[in-house]
């Protein structure tokens, strides 16, 4: 019969860096925000912060484990070793620090706390109101694990990281492949919504004319002309659920809670309605646009737009989520941060449009909604296959760090 023991017996939670006391104000460190907390290839540790001592992250060490505490991240399994370039590290406060002891194998806590009765047993622990609860230190200090040696140990880890590094190259294919659909898609997209022609071939240059190639006969316009912000919030009575803006499917119902805190007020939140186009202004470059066939509310950060009857909705949706018109928005963009490229409604307003004949953008709406539910047909398929696997290998992790299975 298996015994267990206490995560305390095994390592330390939450435990000093005194490196820090010593380190040099201004030296950059690795820094490692909740989104950047994956296992496996996922993982990002480019990210830097230069050191100060007034910061108030979470302080760790290069080979300390991270647990993420917050749901929904915990219950996602994102535990990782932290592999990090430099000898310290600063984390977000979201995540418990866990430093495995000389006599025990960082790689068996790390598959541990991935396993699911760890998983499980945390979500009936948490602490905390609406979507800001979170594991307790005293959770994974007394958190029981299965007793043995560091040898055995070594052994479940080295199996577990050969088993699951294959599990997750054939997830990294079929993440290629949903890539190369969405990606074949919206160059399929922009060939028909702009009207092009076979022989025309998009270059850089077309990011920055957005009209390149168009058919003679159609019309020109600005998106200003024919796209009349609404000023409608939501007040004391929301007219329906939050929405948000995927960059993969348009406006949809928002079923994400992270990284978002919750509020209790959303009165100036701002409301969508069916056929309004949706627009968030910091996304524009990724596809964070579309037309709603929703009524609800979204971010009071984000914009909603009256489309004019010029227009069918359908194709408006079509031709703002095209590479063209996502290259365009990258082009236009301006920030700081890669990830922060905000495009203003001043330049939004001066955006020029295509502008078919009625019936035209109909048929091409027709063709386009029916290409877009073909691809939708196979990256179901795609998720429906990642979602097994990623299946199996949470099945397999718990039963080997159970010992229900011999590494």
């Amino acid at each position: 019969m298996n015994a267990f023991a206490p995560v305390w017996k095994f390592a330390v939670v939450g435990p000093a860096t005194p490196e820090f006391k010593s380190l040099t104000e201004g030296i950059d460190v690795t820094f490692m925000p909740l989104e950047a907390i994956w296992p496996g290839a996922n993982c990002d540790y480019s990210r830097t912060l230069p050191w100060s001592p007034n910061l108030s992250y979470t302080q760790f060490r290069r080979g300390d484990i991270l647990v993420p505490k917050i749901t929904p991240t915990f219950e996602a399994g994102r535990t990782i070793i932290a592999e990090i370039p430099s000898v310290v590290g600063l984390a977000s406060t979201e995540v418990h620090v866990v430093r495995a002891n000389e006599d025990t194998d960082p790689r068996f806590l790390q598959y541990t706390f991935q396993s699911q009765p760890f998983l499980d047993e945390g979500a009936h622990s948490l602490q905390g109101v609406g979507n800001l609860r979170r594991i307790t230190p005293r959770f994974v200090h007394e958190y029981k694990v299965l007793d043995v040696a560091r040898d055995d140990q070594a052994r479940i880890g080295e199996y577990l990281d050969r088993e699951t590094t294959e599990i997750e190259e054939i997830i990294g294919r079929l993440d290629d492949l949903a890539s190369t659909l969405r990606h074949r898609e919206s160059v399929v997209r922009t060939g028909v919504v702009c009207g092009l022609s076979a022989s025309h071939h998009e270059n850089p240059a077309s990011s920055h004319s957005p009209l390149s190639g168009i058919p003679e006969h159609w019309g020109r316009t600005k998106f200003g002309y024919d796209f009349t912000e609404s000023t409608e919030r939501n007040g004391d009575n929301p007219p329906g659920p939050l929405l948000s803006i995927s960059e993969y499917r348009g406006v949809e119902l928002n079923t994400r809670t992270e990284g978002q805190q919750a509020s209790l007020d959303v009165s100036k939140y701002r409301v969508v309605r069916p056929g309004q186009l949706a627009a968030n202004m910091m996304w524009l470059n990724h596809g964070g646009i579309g037309v709603s066939s929703l009524t609800g509310y979204i971010s009071p950060d984000y914009k909603a737009f009256w489309i004019s009857d010029r227009f069918e909705p359908r194709y408006v949706h079509h031709l703002f989520r095209s590479s063209r018109y996502i290259d365009y928005f990258a082009a236009i963009a301006t920030g700081v941060r890669p990830n922060a490229q905000r495009v203003t409604k001043t330049v939004l307003d001066a955006t020029p449009v295509p502008l078919p004949p009625l019936d035209e953008q109909i048929r091409i709406a027709d063709q386009l909604d029916e290409a877009a539910a073909r691809v939708n047909v196979m990256l179901a398929k795609v998720a429906d296959l990642k979602a097994l696997l990623l299946e199996r290998r949470a099945a397999l992790i718990t039963d080997v760090v159970t010992g229900r299975k011999v590494a």
